[in-house]
């Protein structure tokens, strides 16, 4: 499949099996620029999501910090499944939420299970945190072929840990997270992503597919109109950053270098306000600090030195105070990243300085799904740890500025996709490649495609927020 404008990441061509099995996945992208409507609310292709789709990909499952300590668990819920995730003194592991006897579920939301272990509230069965059976009640009732120990404790559920949080695979033939990652791992361990903490943590129901929710975060084209105060402050620099039109360039007025840096430290504002800890306050004033003393010279000189002091300063104030804040300039020269970086199927790092936001998006129906958001930052270790989200309703104001404007537009676009005459979607091949991308991966999943060809094409689609639609190799 070779695409205008597209870019080749995979060397892999299209068997004659995987074209026949691609083929028999209903409302399959087939043009990479168009998008069937019905893939974001058809019951029949999201129970087919839910069979072929969910079981078999990594998700981010929890946060670390919401099980510091040996016993503490967390539950995951996906769909129709639920997953315990749990730290032992081996380490982090998962089971499956269901009591061997009759299929209770063993615990609900999160606790601690280091005394108690895991205790069926129905008939009183119990497992320690290693998942091994300890007590039936009445053992003498059963027959002893009932009672094989193998078939009697939790059932195992692949487990990996990445930056500061644990994911989950109910596939036990999957590749290692870490391949299936690939190259947005690095860029993102270059910045310590694994000493983030949370300072912030908020959920939501929307009225929308779960595709739909991640489309809204995956190019920057909507900047102009859905986020007006970031489009009219944003400085020539951010522009490529932020997608500001369809080239990624703004056209710029003579201005001094005091304007260019006024309107600069007016956007870390925004984004410190609007975008929930992806800029953070002692960033701002390490900014205004420095915009005092370098608002004289050219402006395309200043803006460079400017940005690559506030990084310096970021990195040393970070240092001082014993905080794992990398060295930020050296960080980016070896690699460079994304202003949204995405994480196959349903997570999001949106990286800046020091700090990030994270989003997670998880199914619930057809037209509903459960959208999470977190706020991270170097923090040191006696800060409050939060474990437990505030859940808000979408137009609540206590949500931030820049993803409460997304949340706005999406009821009205899961109603428009079931219009008279909207059959698909119609996206730019070169800055809406993302959706394009991903929703192929979708397809591969549901055809059944191999887990290593699978694995590698993730490895594409974890990449390229304003991108092009780039070839899978299927």
């Amino acid at each position: 499949m070779q695409v205008r404008g597209a870019k080749m990441r995979v060397e892999e061509r299209m068997t004659e099996s995987e074209a026949a099995a691609l083929d028999k996945v209903p409302l399959r992208v087939t043009n990479p620029q168009r998008i069937p409507s019905k893939r974001y609310y058809d019951a029949a292709f999201f129970e087919l999501e839910r069979e072929r789709f969910w079981p078999h990909v990594w998700q981010m499952a929890c946060r670390l910090e919401e099980i510091p300590e040996i016993g503490d668990y967390a539950e995951y819920k996906i769909l129709d499944k639920s997953v315990i995730i749990v730290r032992t003194k081996s380490g982090v592991k998962a089971f499956s939420n269901a009591c061997r006897h009759r299929g209770v579920q063993l615990v609900m939301e999160r606790g601690n299970c280091k005394n108690s272990g895991f205790i069926c509230p129905f008939h009183g069965w119990r497992w320690n945190m290693e998942g091994q059976n300890t007590f039936i009640y009445g053992k003498r009732i059963f027959d002893e072929e009932n009672l094989q120990a193998a078939e009697l404790n939790l059932v195992p559920v692949r487990v990996e840990l990445w930056g500061g949080s644990a994911f989950i695979n109910l596939d036990d033939d999957a590749p290692p997270l870490r391949e299936c990652l690939g190259p947005v791992a690095e860029r993102m361990e270059s910045r310590n992503l694994e000493n983030l903490r949370v300072e912030g943590w908020w959920a939501f129901e929307l009225p929308t597919n779960w595709k739909l929710a991640m489309e809204a975060f995956m190019e920057g084209y909507h900047v102009m109109r859905t986020h007006p105060q970031l489009f009219q402050k944003q400085t020539e620099d951010m522009a490529g950053y932020f997608g500001a039109d369809v080239t990624g360039k703004v056209p710029m007025k003579e201005e001094t270098a005091e304007e260019y840096l006024a309107k600069t430290v007016s956007l870390l504002e925004r984004l410190h306000t609007g975008m929930a800890g992806m800029v953070l306050q002692s960033e701002i004033a390490i900014a205004e600090r420095l915009r005092k003393e370098h608002a004289g010279g050219d402006v395309a000189t200043v803006g460079k030195i400017f940005n690559r002091r506030v990084k310096e300063e970021i990195y040393a104030k970070g240092k001082a105070k014993g905080l794992p804040v990398p060295d930020l300039n050296a960080a980016e020269e070896k690699h460079p990243y994304y202003s949204v970086e995405y994480m196959f199927p349903h997570y999001f790092l949106l990286p800046y300085y020091s700090g990030m936001s994270s989003y997670r998006i998880r199914p619930l129906t057809p037209e509903t799904c459960y959208f999470e958001l977190w706020s991270l930052a170097f923090l040191p270790e006696d800060a409050e740890r939060i474990t437990e989200p505030t859940v808000l309703p979408i137009d609540s104001p206590e949500i931030p500025e820049i993803p409460r404007q997304d949340y706005s537009n999406l009821p009205r676009q899961q109603l428009g996709l079931h219009a008279k005459g909207f059959e698909y979607m119609r996206l730019s091949h070169q800055m809406e490649g993302m959706i394009s991308n991903y929703q192929r991966l979708i397809d591969g999943y549901l055809a059944g495609l191999d887990h290593q060809k699978l694995g590698k094409a993730q490895n594409t689609v974890n990449q390229a927020f304003n991108g092009p639609i780039f070839d899978l190799g299927f």
